[in-house]
């Protein structure tokens, strides 16, 4: 089905929608069921895809797709593939994303404040700056991710993995680290 099919509207059923390399910038989906859809490579900037279902219950495909400044607040992504998508900027708060693959994301001062990354994948990706206040980190695979300047204040980190990660000037204050793996290999008591 081509793209001229498909309604871009809130609340639109796009499920299993093949939209790789759609340029819907600017666009208001809230609400809109996008499970396993294919967004490879769309371009999503500025987009309200608040309490968007791309998750339930396989995930999409939003590899390398681009959603700078996108708002996902409350946007359901677990299981979804975000390896190398930009979201720079992006509003993820309340987001759940338990295990999503963000490897090699861009999340740099991108707002996870409250979201459920709970075995999410996020190695090397980059959270430069990103606020994770509250955030649940459980068992997260953050390995050679940079975490420069993240504010992680009380973030559940709990058996999280952090090898090789980089921390300068992150706030860890009252952060769960009960069983985490920290930069060095060191595993925290």
């Amino acid at each position: 089905m081509g793209v001229s099919a498909y309604k871009f509207e809130p609340g639109a059923n796009l499920e299993g929608a093949e939209l790789s390399n759609v340029n819907l910038t600017g666009a208001n989906l809230a609400g809109a069921n996008m499970n396993l859809a294919n967004l490879e490579g769309a371009k999503l900037e500025g987009a309200n895809l608040t309490k968007i279902n791309l998750s339930e219950p396989h995930g999409a495909s939003l590899i390398f797709a681009n959603l700078t400044n996108a708002n996902l607040t409350g946007a359901k992504l677990s299981c979804s593939i975000l390896h190398g998508a930009n979201l720079t900027g992006a509003n993820l708060t309340n987001a759940k994303l338990f295990f999503a693959d963000l490897t090699f994301a861009v999340l740099t001062k991108a707002i996870l404040d409250a979201a459920d990354l709970t075995n999410a994948d996020l190695t090397n990706a980059n959270l430069e700056g990103a606020h994770l206040e509250g955030a649940n980190l459980n068992v997260a695979n953050l390995t050679k991710a940079n975490l420069t300047g993240a504010d992680l204040t009380n973030a559940n980190l709990s058996f999280a993995d952090l090898t090789g990660a980089i921390l300068t000037g992150s706030n860890l204050t009252e952060a769960n680290l009960t069983g985490t793996t920290m930069p060095d290999g060191t595993i925290h008591v």
